[in-house]
């Protein structure tokens, strides 16, 4: 009968891997995460093939809160039509994806700005500002979704985009 024998260096990677294994805890990321300081309207995109063009536009920062083990998130925002009166059914739109959120001096992100490249055309002369009172505008919400490591995607936040034009 033969055994193995293992050197003390290979038993301490072992220990070493085994508590790693186990400090890698999930993170309740709703609970982990607030949104702040968030700010939205419509963009001015400028002329896009002699048409004035206006995109949806959210700004915010992600804040940790007292004891939340993070260092970078991933974010995912889904722009989706508001529903009308009478219906609760949002229409998705477009979804942008932000690979890595970074906490900057500990606690907060900086501000993220999600500026979609699609968005409303008008044909001149109709200002940005006519076209955020035309009558086939839709509004539009901003669903937040955050991911830690391998955890699943969680909603952490939404935001209406506010019918105001931005210009930078």
């Amino acid at each position: 009968m033969s055994g193995r024998r293992f050197s003390g260096a290979s038993l301490l990677l072992v220990a070493l891997a085994a508590s790693a294994a186990s400090c890698n805890r999930s993170v309740d990321i709703k609970q982990a995460l607030e949104v702040v300081d968030v700010s939205s309207g419509w963009y001015d995109a400028g002329i896009v093939e002699g048409k004035n063009k206006i995109v949806p536009s959210v700004t915010f920062k992600l804040r940790k809160k007292p004891g939340a083990d993070l260092s970078v998130i991933a974010l995912n925002i889904a722009f989706r039509y508001v529903p009308p009166p009478g219906s609760n059914v949002e229409e998705p739109w477009e979804d942008f994806f932000l690979q890595r959120a970074e906490f900057k001096d500990g606690n907060e992100t900086d501000p993220l700005v999600v500026r979609l490249p699609n968005g409303y055309t008008g044909e001149p002369p109709q200002s940005r500002l006519e076209m955020l009172k035309n009558s086939q505008f839709r509004d539009v919400r901003a669903r937040i979704f955050a991911k830690y490591s391998s955890s699943q995607w969680v909603e952490i936040g939404a935001v209406d985009v506010q019918r105001q034009l931005l210009v930078r």
